[in-house]
């Protein structure tokens, strides 16, 4: 009985929705300005409590019409229209397909132009439509890559930020976006971002998709940034996830290229390295092993003997690979040996804490006992 008058409710809310929904499409239509941002906060409503309602819109043709108050100069308009458009993008791929159709990403303003609100809405409805992917992403339609990357510059928001990072992260899953999103000067700002460990994992994402391609590569290579930032992220202890994602494009950079090891070692990369080798995940593990190896390998060729006989050549390089042996084995060792002085030194001083707090303890209770006995 119950579950028949749930459903009866159920049906009774979705026709009065649909019966709200119809009204505020009129008003949409043929309204005044006044009344389309009425009509405009109503389907935002709507959209967000009913997944039907959603379905509907793309039928009842107002997507076009909520797009051209999206980019309209006046700020109330335009804010009532991008909530609603947010709104009915959230899971239906034929109203996001709908809105890019619209022109949405033809036309967007500048950011100098729009208020913190209005580039925040801006920036998660951008978010939701580039799950799309290439078909409905040609490159006469990926300029609103020059409007996201204005606010990576200098938007303050994390929220807003995160969005915008969403959004090149779906973008760059396809490599044809490449060459866009790195003549927009995309790469620099990744960089500088990578730091900031909140932003951090999307950001060596994006930056994964991209240094696969030759430009991408390129780029990296070029930036006075790379390999230090990198580095940096990969002896993130807390963060393994970050430690495998730059593992990874460390590798790429690494491979065939001695000019990005030699940057790397003088960067520091070979204790950090081990240390991966050592505490990392199992994949940032077996990254840094393979890393550590190529940098082994590299130094044999470079530092083995080319000329004496065969027998002679063979024993050298047997005792260096020997002595490299015997070094990685110190070093390990070494490394290991720090780790456990460390935590030893942790466990002493908290140890140390509750031994003071224990003593003062017991000096109160002497102290109180004492004040209680009788003169």
């Amino acid at each position: 009985m119950k579950e028949m008058e749930k459903r009866k409710s159920e049906k009774e809310g979705c026709e009065k929705n649909v019966m709200v929904l119809q009204k505020s499409v009129k008003k949409l239509h043929f309204g005044r300005w006044e009344e389309k941002e009425v009509a405009a906060k109503e389907i935002e409503r709507l959209a967000k409590e009913d997944e039907k309602v959603r379905e509907l819109t793309s039928e009842l043709g107002v997507v076009r019409v909520l797009v051209s108050m999206a980019l309209s100069p006046v700020a109330t308009r335009r804010l009532v229209g991008l909530k609603a458009l947010i709104q009915l993008s959230h899971g239906n791929h034929k109203n996001k397909a709908l809105i890019v159709e619209a022109g949405m990403l033809c036309k967007l303003p500048k950011k100098n132009d729009l208020d913190d609100e209005s580039i925040s809405e801006f920036a998660e409805l951008l978010s939701s439509l580039s799950s799309l992917g290439n078909i409905q992403f040609p490159h006469s339609k990926l300029g609103f890559l020059q409007f996201l990357v204005d606010i990576l510059k200098s938007c303050p928001s994390f929220d807003t930020k995160q969005s915008c990072l969403v959004a090149m992260s779906n973008i760059s899953t396809v490599l044809e976006h490449a060459g866009p999103l790195i003549s927009n000067g995309v790469v620099p700002i990744l960089l500088e971002l990578s730091s900031e460990k909140g932003s951090s994992e999307k950001v060596l994402t994006i930056l994964g998709n991209l240094v696969v391609t030759l430009m991408g590569k390129k780029a990296l290579e070029n930036s006075s940034m790379v390999p230090k930032c990198l580095i940096e992220t990969l002896s993130w202890e807390d963060e393994p996830k970050c430690q495998e994602l730059s593992a990874k494009i460390l590798i790429i950079l690494a491979h065939k290229n001695s000019t990005q090891r030699n940057k790397m070692v003088q960067s520091g990369i070979i204790p950090v390295l081990l240390e991966v080798a050592l505490l990392g995940s199992s994949l940032a593990q077996e990254r840094a092993r393979k890393l550590l190896q190529w940098f082994r390998d590299g130094r044999q060729i470079k530092m083995g003997p080319h000329s004496g006989s065969q027998s002679t050549r063979i024993a050298t390089e047997s005792l260096k690979n020997q002595r490299d042996r015997e070094e990685g084995k110190r070093m390990m060792k070494s490394l290991v040996q720090e780790s456990l002085h460390r935590n030893m030194e942790i466990i002493t001083r908290r140890a140390n804490i509750v031994e003071d707090s224990s003593n003062g303890l017991k000096s109160l209770v002497t102290s109180t006992r004492s004040k209680s006995l009788p003169n």
